[in-house]
């Protein structure tokens, strides 16, 4: 922390007429927290008891040196540093504090070493939510500030050059509006026994991340029957494969068979999610084929959720990444689903 010998206080009974060094914060419990007086504000007289009921006997005389900074000045250099593509943030710092926001819909992600390494010089810190989670446009991802009001200027200047990485240490991944073809499979939907249900669920998931349903085909439990589906959709121009069902261990669910005819490559089976355990993803060409179990359509929020986004971002999802998954990849199942603000593929 910077010498402080540089900071002279007096009693805030003397203060009327000074200009405060920093803002000062007000907290009321359950009610308010924000800034009661802005730095640069003239001390009055009036204010004299306002500032005693936030506990402050003291206001300090600041006299910096060039080796030293303020938080002010600390903060706007943390978040230009910190900021990558598709992040945002105001000129301003409010209370010490900057806050970075997304500056588009799409995928957080972090720098995580990075980060890891910027947080432990210790007086600077930065928060972000988890790498990965889907943000829309405007939404806080992260804050930074300079913890002392005033340290060493070569402490932020470090700061400043690990934050100082490819792609910064915290990004947006837009997400691209794609074509998708939709295969529903099973033969007791093909042959009408049962209504079919997916079809809407598979709709408003991608309709929600702003892509759209170009086909929909129908398929018993025949894998070259899978398999002309899927091709019919890819000659109308589908840009994404979606199957549903057919993805269990019974001897009818052959839906994982029906993708392997049509041609696909680099095919990923199973993942330590649930619900999604018999989830699987491929390629045909360079169009991702994903593979949705039954539990996509009885639950709510499942593994689809988790990787939709990311292959929608452009990002090629393996077995490492499906594997990474496990950590937080357990669903509370909770009453009232609060998704993505919450524990789920964190």
């Amino acid at each position: 922390m910077a010498d402080v010998s540089h900071k002279k206080s007096i009693p805030v009974g003397q203060a009327v007429g000074m200009v405060l060094p920093h803002d000062i914060t007000e907290i009321v419990r359950d009610e308010f927290k924000g800034r009661a007086f802005k730095k640069g504000h003239i001390i009055r007289a009036e204010d004299i008891d306002h500032l005693r009921r936030l506990g402050k006997e003291h206001i300090y005389v600041l006299r910096l040196t060039a080796e030293e900074i303020h938080e002010d000045e600390a903060g706007l250099l943390l978040a230009k540093a910190l900021a990558g593509p598709q992040i945002e943030f105001a000129d301003e710092v409010v209370e010490g504090k900057m806050t970075l926001k997304a500056a588009c819909n799409g995928i957080l992600k972090v720098n995580k070493e990075a980060l890891l390494q910027f947080n432990m010089l210790g007086e600077v810190m930065c928060a972000t939510l988890q790498a990965n989670t889907p943000v829309q446009k405007g939404e806080q991802v992260a804050a930074t500030r300079l913890i002392p009001l005033v340290a060493r200027r070569r402490l932020v200047n470090r700061a400043v050059s690990i934050a100082t990485v490819e792609q910064g240490v915290i990004s947006v991944k837009p997400l691209r509006s794609v074509k998708a073809g939709l295969v529903i499979t099973g033969s007791e939907v093909y042959y009408k026994r049962i209504e079919d249900r997916f079809e809407q669920v598979l709709r408003d998931k991608l309709k929600a991340l702003d892509s759209e349903v170009v086909s929909v085909g129908f398929a018993p439990d025949n894998p070259q029957h899978i398999a002309a589906e899927i091709h019919k959709s890819l000659a109308m121009g589908a840009e994404l494969i979606v199957t549903s069902g057919g993805m269990s261990v019974d001897p009818d669910d052959v839906t994982r068979l029906g993708i392997k005819e049509a041609g696909a490559s680099d095919m990923v089976y199973g993942t330590p999610v649930l619900p999604g355990a018999m989830f699987l993803v491929a390629r045909i060409g360079e169009v991702p084929v994903i593979g949705v179990p039954a539990c996509g359509m009885f639950h709510h929020i499942t593994v689809l959720d988790l990787v939709l986004p990311r292959i929608l971002a452009g990002e090629s999802i393996g077995r490492r990444e499906l594997a990474e998954m496990g950590h937080g990849g357990l669903c509370r199942n909770c009453k009232q689903c609060r998704y993505p603000v919450c524990s789920f593929g964190k």
